[in-house]
């Protein structure tokens, strides 16, 4: 528990709804012990009533600078980082079986997991990723030392052991009742961490790896310890058919899912490129969430992801970078991909609208804290909600062209037009730096 009492004075932008950014010239901000407790709009802290001012460290932002909610990713393979830029000349399927599995099984060493993990959260933190969602691997004590290491750090984390069973290399595989056993610990040492800041998930790979009597089991898993559930649906044509000649007794990918047990408002899906409007109704009714990984559909060649059709099905989206799928771990360029893809899809598609950056940065905070059921926690600078946020300088870094006269408006664009983690000074969890330039 803090004690500390901030008051930040300056510009400030968030997203009340997908439709605009709401952009503030000047506003004040209370936060304390890690919560927003006053915002004053006319940025006069005159006006911040709920705090004794007195007591408050007053931080002043410089021109250039603003305050924006911090970045969630909700689709990462923290062990695939060192293969960042890698293989992408290879489709999904190969590239798991060339580059992905052979790096993944290295984590039975739990000095190069540690070594891989420091360096991931500690770069997705100065990326400004304040609560990301990270994948393991099937090693349940080296996938603890990666929520460990969150933990320290103090980054909001949903961590996941992966769970394989199936269709691997013999020596990248577990057996069912191992597989639910390691999930079972990993579930209780996480709980056991007592920080609610980092959650366990349970994470099947996909429904290749991982067999019915293995997914029903980690079903009943997510529903005892009623935990996140995160794993990948539709990301190519290819993975699509041979997931389904897996599964016969099913109607399609999606049924898979939901007729384990798996798809609930705490559950993730990674891609979902090629969605069926049967596939919707059940996401939609579910309250389940995709991860739109825009990079990593481009690079490994899946597809086009229809972000507009699926939102306007009803189901929840925000956005992953899904590295090393994705190239680059700032949440940033997932935010400029997704633009984009879509684009892109309205050169072919004549009734398809492009999304805009004020939905993509939506997407990139609340929309984000919608998808993992945080939406009354954080996502933006409403009264109540945790501090999680980035100190913008657009001065710093990336060559973005700002002048005295760009208002926040155009440094917000700006930022996510042309921005990188070198404009970002500083990064907060809760109400505490968590990260600094």
């Amino acid at each position: 528990m803090f004690n500390d009492i901030n008051i930040f004075v300056g510009p400030a932008v968030h997203s009340d709804s997908p439709e605009e950014i709401t952009c503030f010239p000047k506003v004040a901000i209370a936060v304390k012990d890690g919560k927003i407790v006053d915002f004053a709009k006319d940025g006069d802290i005159k006006n911040i009533k709920k705090i004794e001012v007195s007591k408050a460290k007053v931080i002043k932002l410089e021109e250039g600078q603003f305050l924006c909610p911090g970045f969630l990713d909700i689709h990462l393979h923290a062990p695939q980082y060192p293969n960042i830029g890698l293989g992408y000349d290879k489709p999904l399927l190969d590239w798991l079986r060339l580059y992905t599995w052979p790096l993944e099984m290295r984590y039975s060493d739990t000095d190069f997991a540690k070594q891989v993990y420091e360096s991931v959260v500690k770069s997705t933190l100065r990326c400004g990723t304040t609560t990301a969602c990270y994948y393991g691997t099937i090693h349940q004590e080296s996938s603890f030392i990666l929520a460990e290491i969150a933990s320290r750090y103090g980054q909001r984390a949903i961590v996941g052991k992966v769970n394989m069973n199936q269709n691997s290399f013999p020596e990248y595989i577990e057996t069912t009742e191992a597989s639910l056993a390691d999930t079972k610990e990993f579930i209780e040492k996480v709980i056991a961490l007592d920080n609610p800041l980092v959650e366990p998930a349970v994470t099947p790979r996909f429904a290749i790896s991982c067999n019915f009597d293995l997914l029903k089991g980690l079903g009943e898993l997510a529903k005892k310890y009623n935990a996140y559930v995160q794993t990948h649906l539709c990301e190519s044509k290819s993975e699509i058919a041979y997931t389904e000649e897996l599964f016969p007794e099913c109607k399609n990918y999606t049924d898979i899912y939901h007729k384990s047990g798996l798809l609930t408002n705490k559950t993730i899906l990674g891609h979902g490129v090629y969605l069926s409007e049967e596939d919707c109704k059940i996401l939609s009714s579910t309250g389940t969430a995709i991860a739109h990984c825009a990079s990593s559909n481009s690079v490994l060649q899946s597809g086009l992801c229809p972000v507009r059709d699926i939102w306007e099905a009803g189901v929840t989206i925000g956005l992953g970078t899904d590295v090393s799928g994705g190239s680059n771990l700032c949440i940033l360029d997932a935010m400029r991909s997704a633009l984009t893809t879509s684009i892109h899809l309205a050169f072919t598609k004549s009734d398809y609208k492009p999304l805009t950056y004020h939905e993509v940065f939506y997407l990139a905070t609340l929309g984000g804290a919608k998808a993992l059921s945080k939406e009354d926690q954080i996502g933006n600078f409403k009264i109540g909600k945790c501090f999680d946020a980035l100190l913008v300088d657009m001065n710093l870094g990336s060559p973005a062209g700002v002048f005295p006269s760009h208002d926040v408006v155009d440094l917000i664009q700006k930022f996510i037009y042309c921005g990188d983690d070198r404009n970002i000074k500083e990064v907060y969890v809760n109400g505490k730096v968590v990260s600094r330039r």
